[in-house]
């Protein structure tokens, strides 16, 4: 790619708004992952005895689930994003090649 291209590409309007999007999207993305993630890490440093409860008449405790749904969440979360950018940002930057290539 020559510099000419590069610069028609980051001067585009909608590169513009892609990388706006792409970061707020993944900025929100990574606070949602921040909070879940130190939310347990917080319940274990300083509510032990709420993850101590056991479920049931079993020997498993409310922190098992909970730790299995923080590692959930983060797939789903990957998922979710893998997504936006196959539909969404993948097309955009197709439309901003069409347009610079012109």
């Amino acid at each position: 790619m020559t510099d000419s291209v590069a610069t028609r590409i980051q001067n585009h309007p909608r590169y513009q708004q892609l990388r706006r999007e792409r970061n707020r999207f993944g900025w929100q993305l990574t606070a949602l992952m921040l909070a879940v993630y130190y939310g347990y890490i917080a319940l274990i440093a300083f509510n032990k005895p709420f993850l101590a409860q056991p479920i049931g008449a079993g020997v498993t405790t409310l922190g098992i689930p909970l730790g299995v749904f923080v590692i959930v969440f983060t797939i789903v979360i990957t998922g979710i994003y893998v997504r936006r950018a196959n539909n969404r940002y993948d097309a955009l930057t197709q439309d901003i090649l069409r347009d610079v290539q012109k």
